[in-house]
């Protein structure tokens, strides 16, 4: 029996290329109580990205009247979480995950009490590797890589403030890591209410 557990933030960071995306998707698509929070941004859309899903692509205006949870200048473009869209997911029962950097995730803490957050940082398994993972997408100019490589040295300079650290050099086997930890998580989060309820029923 699974006692309900309080809803939680998941947050999960890494340099561009280590895998965080790809390690979000697997997460949300493999567990129904758990939702990904959407970023706006000012970045112009990939061909293969879809609006509403991958993120939502706003003019800078339209980005400057949305009230946000978090928010960061990356590449000199703009990126932020809407409240809202957190807040309406708590409250109906479900988990939020974050893809976002350090930035974000550091002001993510200074809101919500450390209990309702876990954070956890993907490293490549080599600066090498990364450089490599970056060049395979073919869709960044030469400049472009270089100054990711440059970001990557900064974000991952942050791996300290989170809770956990995970090596991503087998993609398979860090999903896992990662389900583990969300799962731990939820026993630490049941329910007082409920857990006083199946009590109850055991002196009865």
């Amino acid at each position: 029996m699974f006692i309900n557990h309080n809803p939680f933030l998941i947050i999960i960071s890494s340099p561009s290329g280590a895998g965080k995306s790809t390690l979000s998707r697997m997460i949300i698509q493999n567990d129904q109580l758990i939702r990904l929070s959407i970023s706006a941004t000012t970045r112009a859309q990939r061909p293969q990205e879809i609006h509403g899903q991958h993120y939502f692509f706003v003019e800078e205006n339209e980005f400057d009247k949305i009230e946000f949870l978090e928010h960061a200048n990356v590449f000199n473009h703009k990126y932020g979480t809407p409240k809202k869209m957190v807040d309406d997911e708590l409250r109906n029962g479900n988990c939020v995950l974050f893809d976002i950097d350090w930035q974000g995730a550091r002001q993510i803490k200074e809101k919500f009490d450390a209990d309702s957050v876990v954070s956890i940082f993907i490293l490549p398994p080599s600066m090498q590797e990364l450089e490599r993972r970056l060049r395979a997408r073919a869709q960044d100019k030469e400049e472009v890589v270089q100054n990711r490589m440059k970001e990557a040295r900064a974000e991952i300079s942050h791996y300290e403030e989170y809770d956990f650290i995970l090596v991503n050099d087998d993609l398979n086997n860090t999903y896992q890591k990662i389900r583990a930890i969300v799962e731990a998580k939820r026993v630490a989060r049941q329910s007082k209410a409920d857990i006083k309820a199946l009590i109850k029923h055991f002196e009865t």
